[in-house]
Parts: C-alpha cells; sequence; structure tokens
C-alpha cells in the first residue's frame, strides 16, 4: 500500500472516531439534560410527566406558605400567563422571596402541581453591594 493510500485510512479513521465519540457523548448528555419550561409553556404544551424538568417564573405575592415541620415550602410560580403550585422540602436560598424570581428543579405531578428538588433564586440585573447602593446616584456639584 502506498503512503498516500495508508494516510487516507488513517484521516478516515480518526473522522470516524471522532464522529463516534461526538454520539456517545450526546446521547448520555440526552438523559440528562433538564429543560426549562415556564408556567405558560406547561399550560400551552401539556405536562412533561416522568423526567426532571425546571420551571422557572416569579413567586406570586402571597402564596409563599410554610408547613409545621418548618423545612416544606410550598408557594406558586407565576409568568404572567398562567401560575404553577410548587411544593419544596429543604432550605431555600437566601434570595428566595415572594416577589422575587425563581427556578425550581424536580417533576411535575398528574395533578399539575411541581414537587422541587432544588431552588435557585434569581436576582434582578441591577444588583449593587451595599455599600454602594447609595453613592451610585450621588451627585456633586463643583465650586469655584
Amino acid at each position: 500500500m502506498k503512503p498516500k493510500h495508508q494516510r487516507m485510512w488513517l484521516v478516515g479513521l480518526a473522522v470516524l472516531a471522532v464522529i463516534a465519540a461526538s454520539l456517545l457523548a450526546l446521547s448520555a448528555l440526552k438523559d440528562q439534560a433538564a429543560y426549562f419550561y415556564s408556567p405558560g409553556d406547561v399550560k400551552k404544551d401539556g405536562l412533561p410527566l416522568g423526567r426532571g424538568v425546571r420551571l422557572g417564573g416569579m413567586v406570586e405575592r402571597g402564596s409563599l406558605r410554610k408547613a409545621a415541620d418548618g423545612v416544606t415550602l410550598s408557594f406558586v410560580v407565576t409568568d404572567g400567563a398562567a401560575t404553577t403550585p410548587v411544593t419544596f422540602k429543604g432550605i431555600p436560598p437566601d434570595l428566595f422571596r415572594e416577589g422575587s424570581g425563581v427556578v425550581a428543579e424536580g417533576q411535575f405531578q398528574r395533578d399539575g402541581s411541581f414537587v422541587a428538588d432544588n431552588l435557585l433564586a434569581k436576582h434582578d440585573e441591577k444588583y449593587r453591594p451595599p455599600e454602594m447602593a447609595g453613592k451610585m446616584h450621588e451627585t456633586k456639584t463643583l465650586e469655584r
């Protein structure tokens, strides 16, 4: 076999190996991917039962309830178009409160509720450290 043909075979095998590795990685990630839904998406498309998903939106004001055990929270997530009741057992993040953004990781139940395994609180993009909060809009005049 000529060296030219030998190099072509090696390049072809290398390309096949890369394609096989990519397909294997994609098939492994497919089972681990958590899709993001809003309450409006769930209302429109139906419940994605039997798989881990992320539910995002705002915690509706007046909906946050703490159970007697002290670690179970129930609240309602809304996106303005629809609402979804959520139950979470655990310690919520410090930024979690009514009227704030939240991403809950878990599964939908047949009754339309969502059981969260993990909560991620979102803050607005205008965050400033407390020591800078008052100084950002402070104006001073120069006197001559």
